[in-house]
């Protein structure tokens, strides 16, 4: 092969790599940056996510691995309003999604469920409405779930007990409804966790409560 024929097919391949670096790069980067345009920021915690760049890994309040994957948001206490976006469930590495402690409203997308890295997700102190998604029955690595502090209806869905790995859930202060689960990791969550819901009964007695008791 000729040395010009061999350093252009090393061209094209070094360019392919870039080509693809960046497509799996800015997949993360494009999730980040939904979220950031559904947000009101005014004190420009957010400036740093430009969405010209590759990967997200340089922007302020993400942490990545050494493979460059988003693992954290950390947007706790950032006087952040407006609301969650479905893209969030493209974050497939996602360890940690803090957004506790600003003033977020609207629901919680379903596709958080697709997290299966998740270990804590943290949106207590918000103006989060609606029902606590079902899928996050499927996350098995996640260990804290405190959505307290917030406008939640309906019932604590019974496909949670199956979240395996659950240490922490608090869903205080909220208007949930129903019964509260007592199987799986729900055995040993304290009562006060469950607290301030006026809908919401005692925990389940098997074979002998309705279900959604209260939540007609």
């Amino acid at each position: 092969m000729a040395w010009g024929t061999l350093f252009a097919l090393v061209i094209v391949l070094v360019a392919a790599a870039e080509f693809t670096s960046t497509v799996s790069g800015n997949s993360e980067g494009d999730a980040l940056y939904a979220l950031r345009r559904s947000l009101n920021d005014p004190d420009k915690v957010l400036q740093s996510w430009d969405p010209n760049l590759v990967s997200p890994c340089t922007w302020f309040h993400i942490t990545c691995n050494q493979d460059n994957h988003v693992t954290r948001v950390d947007l706790g206490n950032s006087n952040l309003s407006g609301h969650l976006v479905p893209e969030l469930g493209k974050l497939e590495h996602l360890q940690y999604l803090e957004l506790y402690k600003n003033t977020i409203q609207g629901t919680i997308p379903a596709e958080i469920g697709n997290l299966k890295s998740l270990i804590s997700l943290d949106l207590y102190n918000n103006n989060i409405s609606g029902k606590i998604p079902p899928s996050l029955g499927k996350l098995k690595s996640l260990v804290f779930l405190r959505l307290n502090d917030n406008h939640l209806t309906g019932r604590i869905p019974r496909e949670l007990v199956g979240a395996s790995s659950l240490k922490v859930v608090d869903v205080s202060n909220n208007n949930l409804c129903g019964t509260i689960p007592t199987t799986g990791p729900f055995e040993h969550i304290p009562l006060n966790n469950f607290e301030n819901n006026p809908r919401l009964e005692g925990p389940e007695l098997m074979g002998l409560a309705s279900y959604d008791t209260n939540c007609s």
